[in-house]
Order: C-alpha cells, then sequence, then structure tokens
C-alpha cells in the first residue's frame, strides 16, 4: 500500500464522516441559537431548558436521515472492503 492509498482512504473517510454528521450538527446548532436566544430575551437561566429542545430535534434528524446515514456507511464501507485486493500489492 502506497502512502496515496492511505491519503486516499483517510480523505474519503473523512468526506463521509462529514456528509454524515452534518445534519446533525446543523440542526443542533440552529435549535441551540433559537434556544438561546429565548432564553436571553426572556432571562431564563435553566440549563435543562437548552437541552430538550436540541435533542428532541436531533432526534427527529435521526429518524429522518438515519437511512441515508446507515446506507452512505455501508456503501463506503462495501467500496473499501472491495479495494482491498488493489490495496495490497
Amino acid at each position: 500500500m502506497l502512502e496515496s492509498d492511505v491519503v486516499a482512504l483517510t480523505s474519503q473517510a473523512l468526506i463521509v464522516a462529514t456528509k454524515i454528521v452534518a445534519p446533525l450538527l446543523v440542526v443542533s446548532l440552529v435549535v441551540g441559537l433559537v434556544v438561546s436566544l429565548v432564553q436571553a430575551v426572556f432571562q431564563v437561566q435553566d440549563q435543562v431548558l437548552a437541552m430538550v429542545p436540541r435533542l428532541a430535534a436531533c432526534g427527529l434528524v435521526l429518524l429522518l436521515t438515519g437511512g441515508w446515514m446507515l446506507r452512505s456507511m455501508v456503501d463506503y464501507t462495501s467500496t473499501l472492503f472491495a479495494s482491498i485486493p488493489d490495496l495490497v500489492r
């Protein structure tokens, strides 16, 4: 296995991981900002109030995009396993 193969595999893995995690991170960020803004406006300092909507939104995103995430990971893994004979020289 050459260094270029390792770099290519690593970059592909990072791209797949970024694509899979992006919906959860974006939703968590947006919900967290909205809840923090509402807490600042109403001067509420409860930390549980900030966590519950974020968990609910992330759970909803997982329900909606979980199949796509799993399919992406399985596709990457099967492509990786199929390329093993080419990588071992």
